[in-house]
């Protein structure tokens, strides 16, 4: 059934208030496999740049029938992050979001991103922006545009620069869904046997996380203010207890190209892959005018 899309692209911004304490910055570096004292000691904690995916996160807000689209149509496809200034170690953040376009991919399904400016309640300041692309199985053929124009980063032709290996915990998923996923495909094995998965998958999101810190560690020596935009398409689920390569491409002073592997298994998690470190950036979001322009406009 394919879904509604005007119904869905003049959906009003979501707005959501989070506030998060020292205590959930600690559990979400656990849950992404930290060690450095850093991020797990409340004594000068920092945040990873890579919590700002569930900072003031709405959560899925169209699965009622009237939009054509139900939970267990989407797939979570891209994801990225602009860090704007280092996100807080606890705090009140404002979050909204914003469905930017939606691509028909026809009998395959479409595809929805969204944007989230995720605001210091404090001050107003902007923290980060979050970019999300959901594919829905199944909800294409709505006569909607096939693409934006829009490239994933390549991947280099040869040999990468560095690796960087980070095993996760049989128990990771268990970890990392006390950070607000609690999705019972990454707990309960009836509900992933249902879902086509022999056992619980890693959340894709701490998948992304593990990515992250395996970049930080490899290209800013540990250093996560650096890190100022992480960005990858989901390829393959990942299974708790595995262990995550990541491959580094310098393709610059500071941006690489990377991409994240399930070593047991051989097969590729996390694929055009592009980072950028320097401190967080004071440039514009991935969002272009246009989008800004019809959206404000309610088109």
């Amino acid at each position: 059934m394919p879904l509604d899309y005007e119904r869905l692209i003049r959906m009003p911004p979501r707005e959501t208030i989070h506030t998060f304490t020292t205590r959930d910055t600690i559990l979400y570096a656990l849950g992404i496999g930290a060690e450095r004292l850093a991020h797990i000691y409340e004594d000068g904690l920092i945040a990873y740049p890579m919590m700002s995916v569930i900072a003031a996160y709405p959560g899925f807000f169209a699965p009622e029938p009237e939009y054509g689209v139900t939970p267990r149509q989407v797939l979570h496809g891209e994801q990225s992050i602009r860090l704007h200034r280092m996100m807080p170690a606890a705090g009140t953040v404002r979050g909204v979001t914003t469905i930017t376009d939606i691509l028909d991919k026809g009998a395959k399904g479409a595809v929805v991103n969204l944007t989230r400016s995720i605001h210091d309640v404090a001050d107003d300041s902007l923290i980060a922006t979050v970019d999300t692309g959901l594919f829905l199985r199944g909800g294409g053929g709505f006569g909607g545009i096939t693409t934006n124009g829009r490239r994933p980063h390549p991947i280099p032709d040869r040999p990468a620069d560095k690796e960087v290996r980070t095993p996760t915990r049989e128990n990771q998923a268990a970890i990392y869904r006390l950070s607000g996923d609690y999705n019972p495909l990454h707990i309960d094995p009836a509900r992933a046997q249902a879902m086509g998965f022999d056992k619980p998958i890693l959340h894709g999101l701490c998948t992304f996380g593990f990515a992250g810190r395996a970049l930080i560690e490899g290209q800013a020596g540990g250093d996560a203010s650096r890190l100022s935009r992480l960005g990858a398409r989901f390829s393959t689920p990942v299974f708790p207890g595995e262990t995550l390569l990541t491959r580094i491409w310098i393709e610059g002073k500071e941006r690489v190209a990377f991409q994240t592997l399930v070593e047991e298994r051989g097969v590729i998690a996390l694929t055009n892959g592009l980072a950028e470190f320097g401190g967080p950036s004071q440039q514009d979001d991935c969002v272009d005018d246009a989008h800004r322009t019809r959206r404000s406009q309610g088109k």
